[in-house]
Parts: structure tokens; C-alpha cells; sequence
């Protein structure tokens, strides 16, 4: 049975309207949300706030590039079990002693509807959702070892999070109701701004907003800044005092602007800054 709660948002989460439709019709189909967008782009925070103003548990599973779909089952240690029965432990006598319950497990076994995070998919190889595709849609699975099948007692929320950095399967494509986060236009990072920073310099932000936006539009660059990187930015800017002036400052030797660590994360970065600066020097004569 669908619940009847819907997202629309909170205090801590600006959800344009776009995510709060998606958000809430996934819910009402009971399948997988899955949330593609730029690495900072809230997608993960988007689960956890879900959780919260919906008052539901969540269960976390952050993908690596070494993650099996079957760790989010369970995982059986025989080693251990043959080493314990070796040593005439006890414990070895019961096979359920060395079955590791692994994150689906706990979602479909809740007492309560949980949201079930699925954190970066796309780090996974290209068989990892392909492998998930029963458990998902039936919301159960069997343990060999035990002999038992493990049923969802209540669908979980599922939301799945991609940095598109791989093509996931058609298959599993669709299973899922889909939504893109788009990167936030000016209207949006404002009210996302305020969210983090209330009562921060309408001045400041203004500058800070332009300078970040037009980082973003130079061509060549390997990395863009992204929105948690810009709300670091900004912490900055604040605890060191950087007045708008200098954030307004067009002198052709500072187009790297002030504690860019906070949004430039390599060299190849800097670098392209810093010929850009030089390239300005030589046209200023």
C-alpha cells in the first residue's frame, strides 16, 4: 500500500517543484527513485531529508567500485565458520553465527517503512544493477545457507543517486521512475543560500554568485564547481572576512579569486586561471 505522506520539501532542503513531483510519485508507484545530477548537487541529502520530514528510518548504502550486489543481501563467512568448528567454538554450530546481514536485509525487515539509500550506483560495474533487479522488484530474497526466504514486510522508499558518470542497464532503467537534478539556477542557489547562511550579506552573495557562475562558464575546465563547494566557498568568505570589494576587484593579476581552494580541486584548474590571467596581462599591456 502506497503512503499517504508526501515530500515537499523542508527548512534544510530547497526541492524545486520538478523533485518534489518526482519524489512523491515514486513514492505513490512504490519503485526506486533514481536521481541523477552533478556530484553536489543534493542528491544524496535529498534521501536524508526525505527520511526526516516524513518521519521514516534510513538505511544507507554507499556504493564503491568494489561493491557486489550481493553484500546488499548478506554475506556468508565460511572461513570463519570452518576456523570457530576447528577451534570447537560453540557458536560454529549454528550457520546463522557467520550470515552478515547486509542493507537490503535491514530495509526488508524494518518494523517500520525506512527509506533505502542506494548511494552512487555508478560507481559499480555494469552488472551490479542487473544483479539487484528481482530483489528490487519483488522485495525479497532467498538465503542458501539458511534455507529462508527474507520478504519486505513494507515496500521501503528507495532512492538510488548517480553521478552519470556510466550508463546504467535499459532493464533496470525501467524499474525506476527517473528524475535529473538540474545544476541550480540563480534563483534557486539563493534560496539554498539563505537555507545554510540566514541573514548572510545579500552584497556578498550577489558577488560571490557572479564570480562562481562565471568560473563555472570557462571553457576548458576540467572540473566545475559545484554547489557544496560554492556553500564552503561562502563559510569562508565569511570566517575570513573577504569584504565585496575584493570579490568585485577585476585587476587582470587576481582572476583567481580569494580561498579558490575551497572550489578549484586540481592543478589543471589553476593553472587554466592563471593563463587566463596572464593572457589579461598581456592584452592590458
Amino acid at each position: 500500500m502506497a503512503d499517504k505522506k508526501r515530500f515537499e520539501g523542508s527548512d534544510h532542503y530547497v526541492a524545486t517543484d520538478d523533485l518534489r513531483v518526482a519524489v512523491n510519485a515514486a513514492i505513490a508507484l512504490e519503485r526506486p527513485l533514481l536521481v541523477k545530477g552533478e556530484p553536489g548537487t543534493g542528491k544524496t541529502m535529498l534521501a536524508l531529508e526525505i527520511a526526516r520530514s516524513l518521519g521514516m528510518p534510513i538505511i544507507e548504502w554507499h556504493i564503491k567500485s568494489t561493491t557486489k550486489a550481493h553484500q546488499g543481501l548478506y554475506e556468508y563467512d565460511a572461513v570463519a565458520r570452518l576456523r570457530d568448528g576447528q577451534l570447537g567454538e560453540e557458536r560454529a554450530k549454528d550457520i546463522r553465527n557467520y550470515v552478515k546481514k547486509g542493507k537490503l536485509w535491514e530495509a526488508f525487515t524494518a518494523t517500520e517503512r525506512p527509506v533505502l539509500l542506494i548511494d552512487e550506483i555508478d560507481k559499480a560495474d555494469i552488472e551490479f544493477p542487473n544483479d539487484l533487479l528481482q530483489e528490487l522488484d519483488r522485495m525479497e530474497f532467498y538465503v542458501y545457507e539458511t534455507d529462508e526466504t527474507i520478504k519486505a514486510k513494507v515496500r521501503p522508499v528507495v532512492i538510488i543517486t548517480s553521478n552519470n558518470e556510466k550508463e546504467l542497464p535499459d532493464a533496470f532503467l525501467r524499474r525506476c521512475f527517473f528524475h535529473f537534478i538540474k545544476f541550480p539556477d540563480d534563483v534557486t542557489m539563493n534560496a539554498i543560500i539563505d537555507v545554510h547562511f540566514p541573514g548572510i550579506k545579500k552584497r556578498l552573495v550577489s558577488e560571490a554568485l557572479a564570480t562562481f557562475y562565471k568560473m563555472r562558464d570557462v571553457p576548458g575546465l576540467k572540473k566545475k564547481p559545484s554547489t557544496s563547494e560554492l556553500l564552503d566557498w561562502l563559510k569562508l568568505l565569511m570566517s575570513e572576512d573577504i569584504d565585496v570589494e575584493t570579490l568585485r576587484e577585476k585587476n587582470p593579476n587576481k582572476l583567481v579569486p580569494p580561498l579558490h581552494g575551497a572550489l578549484l580541486k586540481n592543478e589543471q584548474d589553476i593553472q587554466l586561471f592563471e593563463r587566463l590571467a596572464f593572457l589579461a596581462r598581456r592584452e592590458n599591456g
